[in-house]
């Protein structure tokens, strides 16, 4: 089986006012996660667990979404990242009751976790169309095509449709076991990073909602294949993230 993204985490200056931010946009439920020594909020969509929230544990750090992949051998995989150009960020650990993870930067620089959850079932976190679930996941790469070949080496991604965007080049769609997951183009923004899209129900809406709690948006509501409308904007401490949902005007 293919490594799938199994959670996202927003790790930001003031847990407080993320979670009224989220809570209103996406209609999410945030909630103390009751783990020992530390404040970490669990994301909850439908009543299902998505991601989480945490305050930055350096404040030279710049609040930002990281998403988790899921592993065989977490341990194998930091070594991969290593040798491929990548960095450690955060070294392998093991959270009882999770599972062992570790934070690591791509060859292009982009942060992500990779995790061997402890127990078994599919993660909800990725379901397309599902409102507050992530519906898509976007890579702004330097080099997407470098970029592919690594993730797709390290973990088993398949590329399914290749959109022209003209001068903006190609957009190189990504299956995972089938499953349309996302996507991959050159923009980095002002550096490679990934670029989690959330679902809601009603993209403007949402748009209002964002910038009356202070968020910020990036860029526009523009349609994408399937007929679905996808913004990006940043939340009050500057994460950026996006949206995923129909227009009813």
């Amino acid at each position: 089986m293919s490594s799938h993204f199994i959670w996202y985490e927003l790790i930001t200056s003031d847990i407080d006012v993320a979670r009224a931010f989220y809570s209103e946009v996406i209609g999410w439920t945030v909630a103390s996660s009751q783990t020992p020594g530390m404040d970490y909020r669990r994301i909850m969509a439908a009543g299902e667990g998505i991601g989480g929230m945490m305050t930055l544990p350096d404040p030279s750090m710049t609040p930002a979404w990281f998403g988790y992949v899921n592993v065989a051998d977490v341990d194998a995989e930091v070594t991969a990242f290593e040798t491929a150009g990548g960095r450690v960020l955060w070294p392998a650990n093991d959270d009882a009751g999770v599972g062992r993870m570790a934070m690591v930067a791509d060859p292009q620089g982009a942060a992500l976790y990779v995790m061997s959850p402890n127990g078994e079932g599919e993660s909800p976190a990725f379901k397309s169309g599902a409102l507050g679930h992530c519906g898509w996941n976007e890579y702004h790469a330097t080099d997407w095509e470098k970029a592919f070949d690594f993730y797709a080496g390290r973990f088993g991604w398949v590329k399914n449709e290749a959109i022209d965007m003209g001068l903006a080049g190609t957009y190189q769609t990504f299956t995972v076991d089938g499953i349309q997951t996302g996507g991959m183009m050159n923009n980095p923004i002002p550096q490679p990073v990934w670029l989690f899209y959330f679902n809601v129900p009603d993209i403007d809406v949402a748009m209002e909602a964002l910038t009356q709690k202070g968020g910020a948006v990036q860029m526009p509501p523009m349609q994408v294949p399937g007929g679905q409308w996808a913004l990006v904007a940043r939340d009050p401490q500057g994460a950026m993230f996006g949206l995923l949902g129909s227009r009813t005007v």
